[in-house]
C-alpha cells in the first residue's frame, strides 16, 4: 500500500497537531483502498491477525457500522461494546472494561464517548501498561471527531482530483460550516483540518451557538487558512465553494437556545434559492443524519450534482481503512 512517508504516530485522538504530510499520507492511502473497494473482490490481508475493538460508550450506527467495516475489509478480527447489556452496568469503569479489551488481544481500540477526553485517557492508559495498542478517537464529548473531518477532506479533495486527492488543492476554497458550532466535534476537527489545508473557514449560526471564543482557535497555528465567524448567514454563503450544515439536536430547544426549529431553518437552513449567493458549482456536506427541512432542505440533499452525502459515507469506509491501516502497520519504536 503505497504511502508518501512513514506513519510514526501511535494514536490518533485530535487533528490539532497533524503535519500537512500526515493529512497526505492520509489521502493518499485512503485513494488506494477507494480502488480497493471499486473491485469485485473488496478484502485485503493487511490486517489480518489483529484485533480492532470497537468500544462506543455512547449510541452511533454510522461511524460503528463505517469502523466495523473498515476493519472486515482490512481482514481484522473485531470486537464490539455495547454498554446497554456490559458489565458497566454492574459497576465495571471505562479503564477496567479497556483493559478487559486488551486482555482479549486488541491491537486497535476505536473509541466513542460523550465525555471529552475519554479516549486521550484510554490511551494514556495503554501508554503506560506499554501495550503498544492504539487508540482512534471516534468522537468525545464537545471535543474532536478525527475521522470525520478526514473523510470530510478526502469527500473533497477527490472531487478536486479524483486521481491525486491531496490537501493543497483545497488552498484558497471557501468552505461555510453552518448550524451548532459550540456543541459540534465535527466542526472542531473540520476547522484544524481545513486550515491546515489553506482554504479559508467561515462558520456560521445564532451567537447562542457560536460564541467568540472560536475566533481564538488558530491563534499561533502559524501557515493555515483563515476562520471567521459569522451570526448571520449571508456573508458566509457568498462565493462559497463548499457549505458543510452540522446536525441541530432538538435538546437545544429545551436548554433555550433556540427559539424553534422553524425559526432557525428561516434564518439558518440551507435552501436552493441561498445557495444562489454561492459560487456556481457549490456542493453541499453533512455528517448526518439529517434532519430535513431543519438544516438542509429535502431536495438538496436527494439532489446528486448539488449534494455529496452520500460521497461522504463511501469515504469513510476508506478513510477508515486508512486510519487503521497506518494504525496497525507502524513499525514498533
Amino acid at each position: 500500500m503505497a504511502q508518501t512517508t512513514a506513519w510514526t504516530r501511535r494514536h490518533v485522538l485530535s487533528l490539532a497537531d497533524f503535519a500537512p504530510h500526515e493529512y497526505d499520507t492520509i489521502l493518499q492511502t485512503a485513494a488506494s483502498f477507494r480502488e480497493v473497494l471499486s473491485r469485485r473482490t473488496k478484502k485485503v490481508p493487511a490486517l489480518q491477525g489483529q484485533v480492532v475493538a470497537n468500544l462506543f460508550f455512547e449510541s452511533s450506527t454510522r461511524t460503528r457500522s463505517s469502523f466495523e467495516l473498515a476493519a472486515k475489509r482490512l481482514s481484522a478480527d473485531t470486537l464490539n461494546f455495547a454498554p446497554g447489556t456490559s458489565s458497566m452496568t454492574k459497576g465495571e469503569t471505562i479503564l477496567d472494561t479497556a483493559k478487559t479489551y486488551l486482555a482479549m488481544g486488541a491491537n486497535i481500540m476505536v473509541i466513542r464517548h460523550r465525555e471529552a477526553g475519554v479516549p486521550g485517557a484510554i490511551a494514556m492508559a495503554m501508554d503506560e501498561l506499554q501495550s503498544g495498542v492504539s487508540v482512534l478517537n471516534a468522537g468525545d464529548g464537545q471535543h474532536e471527531h478525527p475521522s470525520q473531518a478526514l473523510l470530510d477532506l478526502f469527500t473533497l479533495c477527490s472531487l478536486l482530483d479524483l486521481e491525486n486527492p491531496r490537501s493543497e488543492v483545497l488552498q484558497g476554497k471557501k468552505v461555510a460550516i453552518v448550524g451548532d458550532i459550540l456543541h459540534s466535534r465535527v466542526a472542531r476537527s473540520n476547522i484544524w483540518s481545513l486550515t491546515a489545508a489553506g482554504a479559508d473557514v467561515h462558520l456560521a449560526g445564532p451567537p447562542t451557538l457560536l460564541p467568540k471564543l472560536f475566533a481564538d482557535l488558530l491563534e499561533n497555528k502559524g501557515d493555515r487558512g483563515s476562520l471567521w465567524l459569522h451570526w448571520q448567514l449571508d456573508p458566509a454563503l457568498e462565493n462559497a465553494d463548499f457549505v458543510m450544515t452540522l446536525r441541530l439536536q432538538h435538546e437545544r430547544m429545551a436548554q433555550h437556545l433556540l427559539p424553534s426549529l422553524r425559526e432557525y431553518h428561516h434564518y439558518f437552513g440551507i435552501t436552493r434559492d441561498r445557495l444562489q449567493q454561492c459560487h456556481r458549482d457549490v456542493k453541499v456536506l453533512h455528517p448526518g443524519p439529517v434532519n430535513r427541512g431543519v438544516e438542509l432542505s429535502s431536495d438538496l440533499m436527494d439532489d446528486p450534482r448539488l449534494s455529496l452525502i452520500s460521497q461522504q459515507v463511501t469515504s469513510g469506509v476508506a478513510v477508515r481503512m486508512a486510519l487503521l491501516y497506518l494504525l496497525g502497520s507502524r513499525k514498533t519504536e
